[in-house]
C-alpha cells in the first residue's frame, strides 16, 4: 500500500482472536440481539459496534462506561452476565458459547451472517472452537482476572441503581472512540494495530495535537511505533529523526523473528526491498537525488530477484519522479510505468503516471483540451476505485493548468470545486481531510487570484486559514509561505515601496531560487541599477531555458525589454518581445501572450508606427478584460483611452505612481478638447500626488 508516496509493509503479527475484552463485546452483541432496547438506544449502540470491534482492547471499566453512555440497561446486563461467568465455573463460559448462535439464526436479526456483527461472531466461534482444553482454561482464568480488576479500575457503577438513573443520562448522539496511551494495554491484534496506524496517519493530517504514540514497553507495537515516528518526522521535515526512525523500524522488524523467509511475498526479503524503497522516497523528498538513486537501484535489484512486480511498479513510479526532480525528460519512463501499472491492475499508480504525463504535457505546450481529456479519463478511474486523494490532486492540477494558461475564471471554479468537495475520508474516520497538499495548492491559487484583483482583505483571510491548517513546521507550509511573500512583494512594488519589497527577496530566494532572482532583478530595476539587473536577468534566462521553465523565460524577456526601454533601446527590445510572444503562443500561455502584446504595442508606438501598435493591441483587449489581473486591465484601459476606468483600477491597487500618470494624461486630453474645468481638476490631482510621492516623475510613456 502506498500513501502520499510512502510504501507500507504488512508488519503486524497475528494474535489470538478470543480475549476477555472480545468476549465482553460479544456479550454486548448478544444482549443487543436478545433484549428489547429502545430505538434511540439501538441507534447509539450501532454507532458504537465498529469502533469497539476494530479498536484496541479496553479495560472492563472503560468498556462498561462507554456502553453505559449509550444504553445503561445494556451495560447493566453485560456486567451481570460477566459476573455470572467469572464467579461461576468454566462450564458457564462453555454454555455461553454453545448457545451463542441461537439469537443469530433469524434472517432479520442484527447478527445475520453477512453483517458486520455476524462476521465478528463467526470469527469468535471459529477461534474458540480451535482452542485446546488448556487454552480454554487459560482463557477462563484471564476472564476472571479481567472481571475482578473492575473494582480497582472503575467502582462507580452500582448494579442496584442502574435502572433508577436511566432518565438522568445524557443522550449522547455523537460518540467517537478515541485512543489514549492508558488504553494501549497488552499486545494488539493485527486488525487493531492496522486500525490504530490508520487513525494515526489521519491524525497526522489534522495536526500535531492529534498524535498518540504507544509506550515503548509494548513489544507488539515496538516497530510500528518507529514507523509512526518516521511518518510524523517526514511531516515536520525532520530529516535526521525520520531517517533514524525508518532504519530502526526495519531493523526491529527483521530482528523480531516474526518473518523467517529470505525472499518471496513473506519474510524479511520483502521488508528489505520496501525498506530500500522507503529510503529512496525519503531522500527524494529532501532533495538528496544521488542517495535516492542508490537506494532505488537497490530496491529494484531485490524486487527483481524476488519477482515482486508490485514493488517494481512502485520503484518505476519513483524512478520517473526522481528524473523529473533532477530536471530530466522522463516522458518515456512515465508512459512505461502507466502501461505496466494498468497491466498489473494497479489503478493508483496508473493514475499517478497519467497525472505526471499531464503535468509534463502542460510544460511542453500541449493544448488544454488534450490535457483535460486525459484528466477526465483518470477521474472516472478515481471515482470507480474511490481514490479520494487522487481526486483532490486532479482538481488541484486542473486549477494549476487553467491558471498557467491564463484562464483565471476556470481556475477559480476548479479551486472552489475542490474546497467544497466532501472528502471520502470521513466515511471511515470521521475526519475532514482538508490538510492535504492539494487543498494547500488550491488555497494558494485563490489567494493569488484575489490579490490580482486587489482584494487584499480576502487574501488575508485565506492566508490566515492556510497558516492555521498548515503550521510553519509542516511539510506543505512552504507553499503558503512563498505565496504570501510573492503577494507582499507585488503589493509593495505596485505601491512604489521598494524599500519594503527588497527585504522580501532573501526570504523568497530561500523557498524558490528562480523566483528570488527574478524579484531581485525587479528591485534593482526599480532602483535604477540597470546594469546589475541586466546581469541577473541574463543568468536567470540561461538557467530557465536549461530547466525548460518557459513561463519564467518569458517573464525574464519582458523584464529585459523594459530595461532596454529605459535606455531608449526600443529597436533592441523589439526582437526580444517577438521571441517572447512566439514562445507564449507556442505554449498556449494566454495571459503572458497578452502582456507581451501590451509591451510590443508600446514599443511599436515609441518606434513611430502607431497603426501597427493599434492593430495588434486588439488581440489583447478581450483576454485581459475577461481574465487579466487588475494591473493589466489598468494598463490596457489606458491604451484604449478609457482613462477613468484605468484610474479606478490603479486606485484599487494603491498604485499612486501610475495614478499620477493617468491624471497627467487626462489633463492633456481635456486640454486638447477645450474642457478647461476637467483639465484643471485632473491637473490638481496630478499635483497633489506628485507632492505626496516627492520623487521626480519619469516620462509618462515609461510608466504606461
Amino acid at each position: 500500500m502506498m500513501t502520499n508516496g510512502v510504501v507500507h509493509a504488512n508488519v503486524f503479527g497475528i494474535k489470538d482472536w478470543v480475549t476477555p475484552y472480545k468476549i465482553s463485546v460479544l456479550l454486548l452483541l448478544y444482549e443487543m440481539t436478545a433484549a428489547k432496547i429502545t430505538a434511540p438506544g439501538i441507534r447509539r449502540l450501532n454507532k458504537l459496534i465498529l469502533p469497539l470491534q476494530q479498536g484496541t482492547d479496553l479495560t472492563l471499566g472503560q468498556f462498561l462506561k462507554t456502553v453505559e453512555e449509550c444504553c445503561p440497561q445494556t451495560a447493566y446486563a453485560v456486567k451481570l452476565r460477566l459476573h455470572e461467568m467469572a464467579d461461576g465455573e468454566l462450564k458457564d463460559m462453555e454454555y455461553f458459547f454453545s448457545t451463542l448462535t441461537n439469537p443469530f439464526t433469524a434472517f432479520d436479526s442484527e447478527g445475520f451472517k453477512t453483517s458486520v456483527v455476524g462476521l465478528f461472531m463467526r470469527h469468535m466461534l471459529l477461534a474458540y472452537n480451535k482452542l485446546s482444553f488448556s487454552q480454554v482454561y487459560k482463557l477462563y482464568k484471564s476472564l476472571q482476572h479481567y472481571y475482578h480488576t473492575l473494582a480497582a479500575d472503575d467502582s462507580d457503577m452500582d448494579l442496584t441503581s442502574t435502572e433508577d438513573t436511566v432518565g438522568d443520562r445524557i443522550d449522547k448522539e455523537e460518540l467517537d472512540i478515541t485512543l489514549d496511551e492508558s488504553e494501549l494495554r497488552g499486545p494488539l491484534s493485527q486488525k487493531q494495530a492496522e486500525y490504530f496506524l490508520a487513525r494515526q496517519h489521519i491524525d497526522f493530517n489534522k495536526g500535531p495535537e492529534g498524535r498518540i504514540f504507544p509506550s515503548s514497553a509494548q513489544c507488539a507495537l515496538l516497530f510500528p511505533q518507529h514507523y509512526l515516528n518516521y511518518l510524523n518526522s517526514m511531516r515536520v521535515q525532520d530529516i535526521f529523526l525520520s531517517t533514524h526512525s525508518l532504519l530502526h523500524y526495519f531493523d526491529r522488524l527483521i530482528l523480531s523473528g516474526n518473518e523467517g523467509k529470505s525472499n518471496g511475498d513473506e519474510g524479511y526479503g520483502r521488508s528489505l526491498r520496501y525498506a530500500a524503497l522507503n529510503l529512496a522516497s525519503l531522500h527524494c523528498r529532501f532533495g538528496h537525488y544521488q542517495l535516492a538513486d542508490l537506494a532505488l537501484q537497490e530496491a529494484i535489484r531485490i524486487a527483481q530477484e524476488s519477482n515482486d512486480h508490485v514493488c517494481l511498479q512502485h520503484c518505476l513510479s519513483w524512478l520517473y519522479t526522481l528524473e523529473q526532480m533532477k530536471g530530466s525528460d522522463s516522458t518515456v519512463l512515465t508512459e512505461d510505468s502507466v502501461k505496466m501499472a494498468a497491466h498489473f491492475c494497479l489503478p493508483y499508480l496508473a493514475s499517478l503516471g497519467i497525472q505526471s504525463l499531464v503535468q509534463q504535457g502542460a510544460t511542453q505546450g500541449k493544448t488544454a483540451h488534450k490535457l483535460m481529456d486525459a484528466l477526465k479519463d483518470t477521474d472516472i478511474l478515481h471515482w470507480k476505485h474511490s481514490l479520494s486523494e487522487l481526486i483532490e490532486i486532479s482538481l488541484a492540477q486542473t486549477t494549476s493548468i487553467w491558471r498557467m494558461y491564463g484562464k483565471s475564471t476556470m481556475a477559480l471554479q476548479q479551486a472552489q470545486l475542490l474546497l467544497n468537495m466532501s472528502s471520502l475520508e470521513p466515511v471511515n474516520f470521521g475526519v475532514q481531510q482538508n490538510n492535504t497538499e492539494a487543498f494547500a495548492v488550491a488555497l494558494c491559487h485563490l489567494a493569488e487570484l484575489h490579490a490580482e484583483q486587489g482584494l487584499y482583505g480576502a487574501v488575508s483571510e485565506i492566508l490566515q486559514h492556510l497558516k492555521e491548517q498548515f503550521p510553519p513546521h509542516t511539510q506543505h507550509a512552504k507553499l503558503w509561505m512563498l505565496c504570501d511573500l510573492k503577494i507582499q512583494f507585488e503589493r509593495h512594488m505596485n505601491e512604489g515601496k521598494c524599500h519594503l519589497a527588497e527585504p522580501l527577496v532573501t526570504a523568497i530566494s530561500a523557498l524558490n531560487k528562480m523566483e528570488g532572482l527574478y524579484r531581485k532583478a525587479q528591485v534593482l530595476k526599480a532602483l535604477k541599477r540597470s546594469t546589475e539587473a541586466y546581469g541577473i536577468l541574463q543568468r536567470l534566462q540561461v538557467h530557465c531555458e536549461k530547466m525548460k521553465c518557459t513561463e519564467m523565460v518569458i517573464r525574464v524577456m519582458l523584464a529585459t525589454a523594459e530595461l532596454h526601454w529605459e535606455s531608449s533601446g526600443f529597436s533592441t527590445a523589439l526582437p526580444l518581445l517577438l521571441q517572447a510572444l512566439a514562445l507564449a503562443r507556442q505554449h498556449h500561455l494566454q495571459s503572458l501572450a497578452s502582456e507581451t502584446i501590451l509591451h510590443l504595442a508600446f514599443t511599436q508606438l515609441m518606434l513611430g508606427v502607431p497603426e501597427q501598435a493599434l492593430s495588434i493591441l486588439h488581440e489583447a483587449i478581450e483576454p485581459i478584460l475577461a481574465n487579466g489581473a487588475i494591473m493589466d486591465k489598468g494598463r490596457n484601459a489606458v491604451s484604449v483611452d478609457t482613462l477613468n476606468e484605468a484610474a479606478a483600477y490603479f486606485s484599487k491597487l494603491n498604485c499612486k505612481e501610475r495614478l499620477r500618470d493617468v491624471h497627467y494624461l487626462q489633463a492633456q486630453l481635456y486640454r486638447s478638447l477645450g474642457q478647461t474645468s476637467q483639465c484643471n481638476r485632473s491637473a490638481m490631482l496630478f499635483r497633489l500626488l506628485d507632492q505626496e510621492l516627492q520623487s521626480p516623475a519619469p516620462p509618462v510613456y515609461m510608466r504606461l
